[in-house]
């Protein structure tokens, strides 16, 4: 009976984290694709089909318009395919001649900056959605806020040894202002064990101290282990302050800068070694997060769709072909040399992309398959 309750309740978990997962990816995805559709129409580009996921067409519509709008049956992804384009790359269909009219309405034969637009249109679309997120949750529910001042100092830290005592004011880290206790966990978390400047208020009087953060393990929420730096200090509470309409969105704009930051740079600390790339996660990794997130709260799981929708765009800027930002590299220097680069070279980059972001999937499903102990569930099984 145990068993077969276990079976059971392993069957409801995965049911939550699987919803759970197909409605983040298909609110990034479909605003994404929208951000792509928008300026494509206000362009004059025809767009033939919008489709959130790939295969095969589960159900759809067709608009006055001539766009087939259409689910499939896999919801990992999506496209816009604009007229003349032979795939969900916006790559060159057949050679066959086309008549004026319908150059006008293609995708290629817009100028370069239209295409640039269009493309950049996908990852500033997923910025503005984090952007209102975030603002909606700080106007209707509040922001986190802990103010930066000490109530304790962990014995044997690093905070006391550098000599940070009870009642400081942080005031700046590592070069960057702290307006609360979370803008210096931020700071601290991605520290790898190397010194960083402070700068404390203790009495009114302004202190400037060095200080070097621990490194220590803890569990990343999916069954994986995270290295992060540690303080030693802990605050005196966490609440939730109102935020009116206006200062609601300067602080969500604010929020997904904090995102951007904390990504970058944790990908330059992977790209220079100091920090293990078996964080980096793919998309079992990502259900497997919005299923627990979703279980602690809808303002929390909001949050989660906000982060992820900046670090969408992140990915899709990046120089690969394949990606906008392959194409937004393309057109710079279609702009410079006064002519698009040849056929080969763009179908040459284009083969490299794919491979990059194939290799790059590999791995990072790779990464999940490890964190998330699938490898030794299986091994369990037959042993």
């Amino acid at each position: 009976m145990s068993f077969l309750s276990d079976i059971l309740g392993g069957i409801g978990s995965s049911l939550h984290t699987v919803f759970f997962f197909i409605v983040a990816i298909s609110a990034l995805v479909s605003v994404h694709e929208f951000g792509h559709f928008w300026v494509a129409r206000r362009c004059g580009v025809k767009v033939e089909t919008f489709s959130i996921g790939f295969g095969r067409e589960l159900f759809g519509w067709t608009d006055k318009t001539g766009t087939r709008w259409r689910v499939s049956a896999l919801p990992l992804g999506g496209y816009v395919r604009f007229f003349g384009d032979a795939d969900a790359t916006s790559a060159r269909g057949d050679d066959s001649p086309m008549t004026a009219e319908e150059r006008r309405v293609s995708y290629q034969g817009q100028s370069v900056g239209k295409r640039a637009a269009i493309a950049a249109a996908g990852p500033v679309a997923n910025f503005i959605l984090a952007i209102f997120l975030f603002f909606a949750l700080f106007f209707m529910v509040g922001q986190p806020f802990t103010a930066p001042v000490v109530d304790k100092v962990s014995p044997g830290s690093a905070a006391e040894a550098a000599g940070i005592l009870p009642g400081d004011r942080f005031i700046e880290a590592d070069g960057r202002s702290i307006e609360s206790f979370e803008d210096l966990r931020l700071v601290i978390r991605l520290n790898q064990g190397t010194p960083i400047d402070i700068a404390l208020d203790r009495g009114g009087a302004r202190m400037d101290l060095t200080v070097t953060p621990g490194i220590t393990e803890v569990d990343d929420g999916q069954g994986g282990k995270q290295k992060i730096g540690l303080l030693g200090v802990a605050p005196s509470g966490l609440e939730f302050r109102e935020r009116g309409f206006f200062e609601a969105l300067w602080y969500g704009t604010r929020e997904v800068g904090s995102v951007i930051d904390v990504t970058t740079t944790a990908v330059g600390q992977m790209i220079r070694g100091d920090r293990g790339t078996e964080e980096l996660g793919g998309p079992l990794r990502i259900a497997d997060m919005s299923g627990k997130v979703a279980a602690t709260g809808i303002a929390n799981f909001i949050w989660l769709i906000g982060a992820l929708s900046v670090n969408l765009a992140l990915f899709n800027l990046l120089p690969v072909p394949m990606l906008d930002g392959g194409h937004l590299l393309f057109y710079a220097f279609e702009a410079m040399r006064g002519r698009p680069l040849g056929e080969r070279v763009q179908e040459f980059g284009f083969r490299i992309g794919l491979a990059m972001v194939l290799t790059l999937m590999v791995f990072a499903t790779w990464n999940d398959l490890v964190q998330l102990r699938v490898f030794d569930f299986i091994s369990r099984l037959f042993t």
